[in-house]
């Protein structure tokens, strides 16, 4: 079993900043690419940021320069700062990670979610 489990959500007031981490435990082989996504209240989820075993980053027009996602293979955790954060930015907050794990007698690529963490940005 592999599991992502988020941190570092709360209220925070507008221009304010906070850090989200995401740690991956269990039997796993690698993690390839991982992600941020949020849902606001009564909308979708969507992505906010991505970024690939490499070290390559994508983000939504509307945190680019905002936020920054990052990671440490070391430690299997992955990051999201998030500075100037706006009331629009309000949203329980997912991490999701693409793992490599042995099961059944081969590899398997698994897509994992975590439970998510709220962020609430008033003041």
């Amino acid at each position: 079993q592999v599991q992502l489990v988020e941190s570092g959500g709360g209220l925070v007031q507008p221009g304010g900043s906070l850090r989200l981490s995401c740690a991956v435990s269990g039997m796993f082989f690698s993690i390839n690419a991982a992600g941020w996504y949020r849902q606001a209240p009564g909308k979708q989820r969507e992505p906010v940021a991505t970024i690939t075993s490499g070290g390559t980053t994508n983000y939504a027009d509307s945190v680019k320069g905002r936020f920054t996602i990052s990671r440490d293979n070391a430690k299997n955790t992955v990051y999201l700062q998030m500075n100037s954060l706006k009331p629009e930015d309000t949203a329980v907050y997912y991490c999701n990670a693409g793992v490599v794990m042995w099961a059944s007698g081969s590899y398997k690529y698994v897509e994992v979610w975590g439970q998510g963490t709220l962020v609430t940005v008033s003041s």
